[in-house]
């Protein structure tokens, strides 16, 4: 609970009295009003009034992990919980997953290039770890890295 002292307005003070001398003036300003409140603070309130700054993380880069497809060791794969991921038409090759399925897909890239696949690859078994997932592949002519 926190206590706080501060003095009352000044004609709310005196508001009622009649017959004032300058004495009770200068005591009332100089008594103040004893005030018992309550404050609740959120968290980032509370931080601010306390001067405490949050902790800084360093960046964690790149989320990847090590994949097996086709009984190939991929280390480094991006993490991706998208519909289906991009495969480099050179990997693909690696990997001998089979023939590509023609597509009408066209993929339009962060720095605004249109890419055409030159195909799909679909429910190709993937292990992370001891578990088997199903996942689609978009097979395109990039650079693996």
């Amino acid at each position: 609970m926190m206590k706080k002292h501060t003095s009352p307005p000044f004609p709310q003070a005196l508001h009622g009295k009649k017959g004032i001398n300058a004495s009770e003036i200068l005591e009332v300003l100089s008594k103040g009003l004893n005030v018992n409140k309550k404050a609740f603070l959120t968290e980032q309130v509370s931080a601010i009034i306390q001067c405490k700054s949050p902790l800084k993380y360093k960046d964690p880069g790149c989320p990847t992990i090590s994949v097996m497809i086709g009984g190939k060791v991929v280390e480094k794969a991006l993490l991706d919980l998208g519909a289906s991921v991009n495969l480099p038409y050179s990997v693909y090759k690696q990997l001998g997953l089979g023939e590509l399925k023609p597509t009408s897909i066209t993929l339009s890239l962060a720095d605004r290039s249109v890419k055409i696949p030159r195909g799909i690859i679909e429910d190709v078994l993937v292990q992370v770890d001891n578990f088997y997932y199903p996942v689609d592949f978009v097979v395109l002519d990039t650079d693996p890295f």
